[in-house]
C-alpha cells in the first residue's frame, strides 16, 4: 500500500465486470448483472444500456414517484405508469417532477 491512503475503486474501475456504454452517463460504466425485470423488451433494453449507477439513481426517482403520487404496483394502471416514467428518464427527454412536488430541504 502507498502513502497518502488508498480509496476503494470506484465501481467503474472494477476490473471482469460487465460495462455498458451508459445513457444517463454518456461513457462506459459497469451494467447491471441481469435485466431489471423479465420479458419486457424495455428490461432488456435498460439491461444493455444503462449502468448500476443510472438505475439506482432511478430507483431513488422511482421511490418519490410512488411516494407523490400514490402508486399501488398491485394496480396494472401504476405499473404501466412507472415504465412509461422509466422509458422517459433514460431514454426519452428525462424525468418530469410531478406537480406541485417540493424537494426534501438538504440535512446539515
Amino acid at each position: 500500500m502507498g502513502c497518502g491512503g488508498s480509496m476503494p475503486p470506484r465501481m467503474e474501475d472494477e476490473t471482469g465486470k460487465r460495462k455498458v456504454m451508459c445513457v444517463k452517463f454518456g461513457k462506459e460504466m459497469v451494467g447491471l448483472d441481469e435485466p431489471p425485470f423479465d420479458n419486457h423488451p424495455l428490461g432488456q433494453r435498460i439491461y444493455e444500456n444503462v449502468s448500476k449507477e443510472a438505475w439506482r439513481m432511478w430507483v431513488e426517482h422511482m421511490k418519490m414517484l410512488m411516494n407523490e403520487y400514490r402508486l399501488n404496483l398491485g394496480n396494472r394502471e401504476a405499473q404501466e405508469f412507472l415504465l412509461k416514467q422509466m422509458e422517459q428518464y433514460f431514454f426519452g427527454e428525462g424525468a418530469q417532477l410531478p406537480p406541485d412536488y417540493v424537494a426534501p430541504k438538504a440535512k446539515g
